[in-house]
């Protein structure tokens, strides 16, 4: 009789999959196609930032000297020498008793060393009255304020947004190394399914698992590629697999890979060397599969209950995708939670919940400002100020891994360690934020 496999651990479980991505290797891209991908190398600049003392105001370069005692009731007047649009390439020379009408952002001439506001002066074209003093430097923007040669403007392994693609631009970089998208195979399994607006028959349901994997690859940063759904039939899905062998980043998989007599991934993998199916003590999403197909390609066989695929996802192919995207950082933003309903959780399996956000209590009852350990009440009759959301399950039905219509209305995943037996009300959790 065969051995049932040994639980992983649901951290067992997550290191194998990290240890399937690496960083794809880099392209070079026009800045213009930049954003949202990952820089594969520093950007530095090799001139100063800005490249040359210049003005922080719409007004007229001055000598400090002559206006430091202009006011007023004594206003100072001096000779208008030159129009410096931003842009201007013209060198003039501000001496003695003469300004220059300056627009911001244009370079500062010579001999000038302060700028007068356009509003603290008479505005004129040919001589300008200047009514409040300037000390040295005022309203100038140094050459090499913002960087200096040699300096750091975006490390590697950013995520490009649009502050970071202004900061390479303004260095004069028009195409940066990154790291692509990974372009991921999505197939979901079963005979049962049928794609969405087709007719059903009895027994069939509409295939919604490809549809949830392949967005939350888009979401993940990667490229989908949808396939299926596809039949019960092990060697059409070993062919399809050893087809995407190769030709893409990584495969994901949803369905056929419990213990039951049609499970058609396990059946069509099952000799692969480099493929592990395995329990995991998590719920849900107990049943799994990861490993590399002969050409090298990762690929996650996820079960087929939605909600168990899309919290395996989450868990296991978000933080792959992420890594293979060149990021350092792939957990999801996490925050300490309290439990207004509470639950059961499965006997030595950790737990993962759909839950979403309420508001707080509107008698006004909120949680100790200092977290308890895991499972231990918070004191909801505290005086200070609220410290800690407050969370219900997405549904009555809790994890149940069928419950697909109600995931749409999770915020996040409570994540309940196997030793916890039941979730209390005024329970802390750790929740990952899946919605922004």
């Amino acid at each position: 009789m065969p051995t049932t496999p040994a639980l992983r651990s649901l951290e067992e479980h997550r290191a194998a999959a990290l240890q399937l991505a690496a960083p794809l290797p880099a392209v070079v891209v026009a800045l213009a196609d930049a954003l949202g991908l990952v820089l594969a190398q520093d950007v530095t600049t090799d001139a100063p930032l800005p490249r040359w003392d210049n003005s922080a105001m719409d007004g007229y370069a001055v000598r400090a000297e002559d206006v430091r005692d202009a006011s007023p009731s004594t206003p100072v007047t001096l000779r208008v020498v030159a129009d410096l649009p931003a842009g201007s390439s013209h060198r003039p020379t501000v001496g003695p008793g003469t300004a220059a009408r300056i627009m911001t952002g244009a370079p500062v001439p010579a001999g000038a060393d302060a700028i007068v506001p356009v509003e603290d002066t008479d505005a004129g074209t040919v001589t300008v009255r200047v009514g409040a003093p300037k000390v040295v430097g005022q309203h100038v923007r140094r050459a090499g304020e913002d960087a200096v040669p040699g300096d750091l403007v975006v490390a590697a392994g950013t995520l490009l947004g649009p502050a970071h693609v202004a900061a390479v631009a303004s260095v004069g970089v028009a195409e940066v190394a990154v790291h692509r998208r990974p372009r991921v195979a999505v197939v979901s399994t079963g005979d049962e399914l049928v794609a969405p607006g087709k007719p059903l028959a009895h027994g069939q349901i509409p295939d919604s698992n490809s549809w949830l994997l392949a967005a939350a690859v888009r979401d993940a940063g990667g490229e989908a590629l949808r396939l299926g759904p596809v039949g019960d039939d092990p060697v059409a899905l070993r062919d399809l697999l050893h087809g995407l062998d190769g030709t893409v980043d990584a495969i994901v998989t949803s369905g056929g890979v419990s213990v039951g007599a049609f499970d058609v991934v396990k059946a069509a993998l099952l000799h692969e060397p480099d493929v592990a199916f395995v329990p995991v003590a998590v719920q849900p999403g107990k049943p799994q599969g990861l490993g590399r197909l002969p050409g090298g390609t990762p690929v996650f066989t996820l079960p087929g209950n939605p909600v168990s695929s899309f919290v395996s996802f989450e868990l296991f192919v978000r933080p792959a995708l992420l890594r293979m995207r060149g990021l350092v950082e792939v957990e999801r933003p996490t925050t300490t939670a309290v439990v207004v309903d509470g639950w059961r959780t499965p006997p030595a399996r950790a737990q993962v919940m759909p839950v979403r956000f309420v508001a707080p209590e509107s008698d006004g009852r909120h949680v100790d400002t200092v977290p308890p350990a895991h499972g231990q009440r918070t004191d909801e009759h505290a005086t200070s100020a609220p410290r800690h959301p407050r969370v219900v399950r997405a549904t009555a039905g809790g994890s149940g891994s069928h419950l697909v219509a109600r995931l749409a209305v999770a915020e996040g995943l409570a994540v309940v360690p196997a030793e916890i037996e039941q979730v209390a009300p005024g329970d802390l959790v750790t929740v990952l934020r899946i919605t922004p």
